[in-house]
């Protein structure tokens, strides 16, 4: 029996309650967790945004231990640290075989498995986004735990799990920033600092950072920001002004809303790019006409995951890590436990602080 932060139906608080694992079985393996990050995406389950199988065990970025091992599972072993990867591809699909495993069709396809059991009353809960992390063990697939890489604390790598991941692919596998150019990251979270933290490692020359609060200043300058502005009705032209009227050359929104993504693509140059890493409702409805279309030249793309690879990815940023150009913590504003989680909701909907990480 272990504690964890059930979804039981949309609109509903988070129940912090005992749920009963089952043993690992062939090609599953058990993890005793060490931290999971609250990010905007478990809100949106919350919500209704997102939709799968409740009541469901929430998190999906996650680090641990390895308490057990099923039949078949060779990559790791008890006491091994590992990262949960959310969003594991299939290898087989149309997606993967042209090699955007980040679109594979089958990677949430056990979040409508059984994951595990409520104590008090035996009913069946999923796991939210196939690991979840908001409890102090799981039982996961084989295929969505990594080994941590070495030099990386394994509280920290619970971020690679998600943020990270989809922060420095917006950047380098998205947008691919080039040495030289001007980037907006628009909402200033985990998210966003990890944004923020991968387009000056790209070498960008000037890093407008854009948030509704101005608390969030001095976050998003230690990430790396060279300018901040306050989200208003004229943020577009403000950042033609800081870009010699011209606008900067890529975009990154990180908040899913309808007003910031049309202003993210207004504040890039003729030809910009926008990249759309935020979940946004159906009902947040962008509109464009079709001569700013043809006249601004501009692209808006969607960015899933960081457009990722984890396992080719990981590496890669562990190398960041040691060198000293990606700091984790720094992500970080609050340490919780799980019963911290729905407060932390309720910062994310008020839009405070960057990253809420849960220490077990």
């Amino acid at each position: 029996m272990v504690r964890a932060a059930v979804c039981t139906a949309v609109g509903s608080p988070l129940e912090i309650t005992d749920i009963d694992l089952p043993e690992p079985g062939a090609g599953q393996v058990r993890v005793k967790l060490v931290a999971a990050g609250v990010c905007h995406s478990d809100l949106s389950l919350t919500n209704g945004t997102m939709r799968l199988p409740l009541p469901a065990v929430l998190g999906h970025e996650g680090a641990g231990t390895v308490v057990s091992v099923g039949e078949g599972v060779t990559h790791v072993a008890p006491g091994d640290g590992v990262v949960l990867n959310w969003a594991p591809s299939c290898g087989s699909c149309h997606a993967c075989s042209l090699g955007e495993v980040w679109l594979c069709a089958n990677a949430l396809a056990g979040a409508g498995n059984v994951h595990a059991k409520r104590s008090s009353d035996r009913s069946d809960l999923h796991p939210g986004l196939n690991v979840a992390a908001f409890a102090e063990e799981t039982v996961v697939a084989a295929n969505t735990v990594l080994p941590v890489p070495d030099g990386v604390p394994l509280t920290d790598a619970a971020l690679l799990g998600c943020a990270v991941l989809t922060g420095y692919g917006a950047i380098h596998h998205s947008a691919q920033v080039k040495e030289g150019e001007t980037v907006a990251v628009y909402g200033v979270g985990g998210v966003g600092l990890a944004t923020i933290q991968a387009a000056r490692i790209a070498g960008a020359s000037k890093i407008i950072a854009v948030d509704v609060s101005p608390e969030k200043e001095e976050l998003a300058r230690r990430a790396g920001a060279t300018d901040y502005v306050v989200a208003s009705e004229t943020t577009a032209r403000e950042i033609r002004g800081l870009t010699g009227k011209q606008g900067v050359d890529v975009a990154v929104e990180c908040v899913g809303r309808a007003v910031t993504i049309r202003t993210a693509w207004e504040s890039t140059r003729r030809g910009g790019r926008t990249t759309v890493v935020g979940i946004g409702g159906k009902d947040q409805q962008v509109t464009f006409n079709a001569l700013e279309i043809f006249h601004w030249g501009r692209t808006l793309s969607g960015c899933v995951y960081g457009n990722s690879n984890p396992e080719q990815d990981l590496p890669v940023l562990a190398e960041h890590v040691r060198a000293g150009r990606l700091d984790l913590s720094a992500l970080v504003t609050e340490h919780i436990s799980l019963d911290g989680i729905p407060a932390a909701f309720d910062n994310m909907v008020a839009g405070k602080g960057g990253r809420a990480l849960v220490v077990f």
